[in-house]
């Protein structure tokens, strides 16, 4: 049975993030009801929410519903109740015990965890009462999704910003423990690009930026999983919770893997690894010269290809990163490499991809193939873990 969110949407600027949310919360198959406060209706409407819910938005204190008040009935619905931007007077008015309109009495019927996203302007946030409400919330077991730091709506800069859908809708995942699902599992995850060098000063790389890979590598870390990230170099922040390894070639990334595959369960490799490597390395930089030059290219040992050899009960998770043919190409390497499952992706799409916060991927396995539309690297993450979940159930 789907966990039931009870999402309560003031008056701020914010509100507009409420929608991603909102989204993001509905494709990972959670049922979704919004309370519309007076206030939170001038900055979006009910009917915006009511389209991405796919559920009726409540918006009056007195609708009855054909059971109860609608503020009990949504209070016994909730799993989990988010509050998403929370401003400085719904705080006010929960430490407050004030209960005077839908969303208030709601909150105050409510049996369930319930989260704050506070936002704010960055004085009103600072404000010694507002801290104070906060505090006393806090020690009454009320949670909160910590505001950050940027330039808000009025251009002042400093704390306030609602923290982002993806990270409010992953902290949901954690109080919800859906994080449970790959609990006692060991997962290893390969990001980023390798670098093969020709000289001191050269070397042999791609445009893998490794997005894709960490987003992985936290996505598993939530759900439960002992996560090793084996990553090429990035100018990425190393993900918490999470063994980290870094590497620069191939062969450094090849011996990583072997070191910890025997005892993984899985191995997700997004990694975009070179494929050859320079034959010689030259230790002097090699001197510009009015001929060409020709560079002597060796071919990487294939390391998907080897994992089954190692580690038979391994799932194993490829990408395809391709220019054309994306779905042929990747579903050759499926069958060719014996993975489980591979994520294909056209580089192509300036949308999308390599450097991009974005991806659109097509899920590949022996069975079905499956298609997605442009989406956060975060996103996609969320939708392979899914898909691998089930694949490790069956190696229990």
């Amino acid at each position: 049975m789907s966990k039931t969110i009870v999402l309560g949407v003031t008056g701020g600027i914010a509100a507009y993030k409420s929608v991603d949310i909102v989204s993001r919360l509905k494709k990972q198959g959670y049922d979704v009801f919004v309370i519309l406060t007076q206030h939170g209706q001038k900055f979006i409407t009910e009917t915006t929410f009511q389209s991405i819910s796919q559920n009726q938005v409540y918006t009056d204190m007195f609708e009855i519903s054909q059971h109860d008040t609608e503020h009990i009935s949504l209070a016994k619905r909730a799993d989990l109740f988010v509050v998403a931007p929370a401003t400085a007077n719904i705080l006010g008015k929960v430490a407050g015990g004030i209960a005077d309109d839908l969303l208030s009495t709601t909150l105050m019927a409510a049996k369930s965890p319930v989260l704050f996203a506070p936002a704010m302007n960055t004085a009103m946030y600072e404000n010694e009462i507002v801290q104070q409400n906060i505090t006393k919330l806090e020690k009454l077991g009320y949670l909160f999704e910590e505001p950050q730091q940027g330039r808000l709506a009025c251009g002042d800069i400093g704390k306030g910003k609602m923290a982002e859908p993806e990270c409010i809708v992953k902290r949901i995942n954690k109080e919800l423990c859906k994080k449970q699902q790959l609990k006692g599992k060991k997962v290893l995850v390969t990001a980023g690009p390798t670098i093969e060098p020709i000289d001191p000063f050269r070397y042999i790389t791609n445009h893998s930026s490794g997005k894709m890979g960490y987003a992985i590598a936290e996505v598993a870390a939530s759900l439960g999983a002992n996560v090793t990230l084996i990553s090429g170099p990035t100018n990425l922040k190393k993900p918490d919770s999470v063994e980290f390894v870094q590497t620069l070639t191939a062969v450094e990334m090849f011996d990583a893997i072997k070191e910890h595959v025997d005892s993984s369960d899985a191995i997700v490799m997004s990694a975009a690894v070179s494929d050859y490597a320079p034959k010689t390395y030259k230790t002097n930089k090699i001197k510009k010269k009015d001929d060409n030059i020709t560079l002597e290219l060796k071919k990487n040992p294939d390391i998907l290809k080897s994992l089954d050899k190692i580690n038979p009960r391994l799932v194993k998770v490829g990408f395809a990163a391709e220019t054309n043919h994306t779905n042929q190409y990747a579903k050759e390497k499926l069958e060719n490499k014996k993975l489980d499952l591979i994520v294909a992706n056209d580089i192509s799409n300036s949308n999308s991809g390599f450097k991009s916060d974005n991806n659109k991927i097509t899920i590949i396995n022996h069975q079905k193939t499956i298609s997605y539309d442009i989406m956060s690297k975060v996103e996609c993450a969320e939708i392979i873990m899914e898909h691998v979940i089930p694949l490790l159930s069956k190696t229990n």
